[in-house]
C-alpha cells in the first residue's frame, strides 16, 4: 500500500488504536515518512498497552514477581516479550530492561542464571532473545543455548531428547523470530544459516502440513491470537516471514489463503481465541474486529502480492 492508504476504512480504523497499532500501521501499510512513524513509536511507552505494561514492573526489575508462570501471563518473560511485540522504544522502556538485566533472575533451579541468559528450553529461551535485542540486551549465552538446540530438520523442539527428534512448529516460531530479532539488533554472531534452515522447515511443511503425510497438523493453527506467547498459528508464521526478509514462496501459498478467506465483510479480521490465563493487560476481546490481527493479516496479503476486497 501507499500513503493513500489512508483513504481506506479499514486503514482508518487501525489509526484510531493503540499508539502500538498506528506505528506499525504507519510504517507498514501506509508507509509514511520515517519521522512520522518514529514520532508515533515514541507514545508507546507514554500511552495505552505500552505504558500500562510498564506501570506493572516492580522495583527488583520483575513483573508478577517472577520470571515466569505456569497459570498467568503478567510475569517477567511474558511482559518483556509483550514490550518488544508493541515497539515500545524510549528511555522509560530501556530503563525497565535495564532493571530486568541487573535484578531478575531464574531463580535456584538454574543455577541463578540472568535472566536474558535463558533457561534450558528453546521456546522460552527464545521469546528471551526476542524480548532482548530490541534493548542492547541479547546475550551470547542464550544465542548459543539456542544454536545448540537445532533439530536435524531445522527445526526446535522443547521435548526433543536427541537431535534427530522432529522439531515443534511452537518452539520453531519462537526461535526464527529471536534470530532475526537478534540479527535485526546488529548481533556480533552470524545466524543467517540457522535462521535460513528454521524459516525452511516451516515452509517445507505449508506453515501447517505435517511434511511426512501432507494432514493439517492442528486445526487450531487456523484460528488467529494476540497476544501468542508460545503458541503457533498461520498468521504468526507468515508475518515472521514478511518481518524477516524471506521472500513470498509459493509454498506458502495455502497459509496465505487462509488468512485471505476469513476477511470479515467489514475489511476486518476478528480475534478467534485467547490462550488461557490471566493477562496482564487485556488487548481486544475474542469474537470482535481485531486491530492486531487486521494488521497483521493486511501486511502478510501485502507481502504475498494477494488482493482482498473487504
Amino acid at each position: 500500500m501507499s500513503a493513500g492508504a489512508v483513504d481506506d476504512p479499514t486503514v482508518v480504523w487501525l489509526l484510531e488504536g493503540d499508539p502500538s497499532i498506528r506505528w506499525q500501521t504507519l510504517r507498514d501499510v501506509v508507509q509514511a515518512p520515517d519521522e512520522e512513524v518514529a514520532a508515533e513509536r515514541s507514545r508507546v511507552e507514554r500511552e495505552g498497552w505500552g505504558a500500562a505494561l510498564l506501570d506493572r514492573q516492580d522495583a527488583s526489575g520483575a513483573w508478577g514477581g517472577t520470571v515466569w508462570k505456569p497459570e498467568d501471563r503478567d510475569a517477567t518473560d511474558t511482559i518483556a516479550l509483550l514490550l518488544a511485540l508493541l515497539g515500545a522504544d524510549g528511555e522509560r522502556t530501556r530503563a525497565a530492561l535495564d532493571r530486568t538485566a541487573a535484578g531478575v533472575d531464574w531463580g535456584e533451579e538454574w543455577g541463578r542464571s540472568p535472566f536474558f541468559d535463558g533457561e534450558v528450553e528453546p521456546c522460552i529461551n527464545g521469546r528471551v532473545l526476542t524480548a532482548a535485542a530490541p534493548y542492547g540486551h541479547a546475550t551470547e549465552t542464550v544465542l548459543g543455548k539456542l544454536l545448540d538446540t537445532q533439530q536435524t530438520d531445522g527445526g526446535w523442539n522443547c521435548y526433543a531428547e536427541t537431535r534427530d527428534d522432529p522439531g515443534s512448529f511452537h518452539s520453531t516460531i519462537c526461535v526464527v523470530e529471536a534470530l532475526a530479532a537478534y540479527r535485526d539488533a546488529g548481533g556480533p554472531s552470524d545466524v543467517a544459516e540457522p535462521l535460513r534452515r528454521g524459516q525452511e522447515y516451516l515452509l517445507e511443511r505449508s506453515l501447517m502440513r505435517r511434511k511426512s503425510t501432507g494432514e493439517l497438523i492442528d486445526e487450531s493453527w487456523l484460528d488467529f491470537r494476540f497476544p501468542y506467547y508460545w503458541n503457533y498459528d498461520v498468521l504468526r508464521g507468515l508475518d515472521h516471514l514478511r518481518a524477516s526478509g524471506v521472500p513470498y514462496d509459493d509454498r506458502a501459498a495455502e497459509a496465505v489463503e487462509v488468512v485471505r478467506s476469513k476477511r470479515g465483510s467489514d475489511g476486518r479480521w476478528t480475534l478467534d481465541a485467547l490462550l488461557p490465563g490471566r493477562p496482564a493487560v487485556t488487548f481486544e476481546a475474542v469474537g470482535e474486529a481485531s486491530r492486531w490481527n487486521t494488521l497483521r493479516a493486511l501486511r502478510v496479503l501485502e507481502w504475498a502480492g494477494v488482493q482482498s476486497p473487504a
